[in-house]
């Protein structure tokens, strides 16, 4: 994921109304192909995040909502390429970096909620959002519906080609050279 992400979608915390606001995230092909190549899949053909940014009154904000849509993988099983339904909630919290460093001791407990984002310049970037949550949702180990795995070795139309078969070949070999 070193590809620098140019899709961009920023909100200025200070100007959004008290109660929040809704915001629906449609990238166009151009941002699907940076964004497929920052998650390191083959491509990105659908992707729609539905996302609510309310101001938390302390200069921070929290970003909450849906994203869904598919990446296309190839198979682990055929290797064949294939479209990958993705969808996941969208939770996080933003501060000011000051904020953050006066909330923070410098130990996370496990459990926990999770430590805000810092807003950069009173902003955050919705579109860095939607990358982030789009990565943690793509299946590392996609499988194609029905694709199954056949091991080599069980081809059971040839069980001469077994190594034990072949073994058995040889055994009976050195069998009839004794007796």
């Amino acid at each position: 994921m070193a590809h620098e992400l140019s899709w961009k979608f920023p909100v200025v915390v200070a100007g959004l109304p008290d109660d929040g606001k809704d915001f629906r995230l449609l990238p166009d092909e151009a941002a699907r192909n940076s964004l497929a190549q920052h998650a390191g899949v083959l491509a990105i053909p659908a992707l729609e995040a539905r996302l609510h940014v309310r101001p938390d009154g302390g200069g921070g904000a929290t970003v909450a909502g849906t994203m869904q849509g598919a990446v296309t993988q190839n198979c682990v099983v055929t290797l064949e390429p294939f479209d990958n339904p993705i969808s996941d909630e969208i939770s996080l919290r933003f501060a000011p970096p000051e904020a953050i460093a006066q909330e923070s001791d410098g130990l996370i407990e496990i459990g926990a909620d999770d430590p805000p984002d810092p807003l950069v310049g009173g902003a955050l970037d919705l579109a860095a959002v939607v990358a982030e949550f789009l990565a943690l949702a793509i299946d590392p180990y996609p499988r194609r519906p029905g694709a199954v795995f056949t091991p080599p070795g069980e081809d059971t139309a040839r069980p001469e080609s077994s190594p034990f078969a072949a073994l058995a070949k040889l055994s009976g070999r050195q069998s009839d050279k004794n007796g």
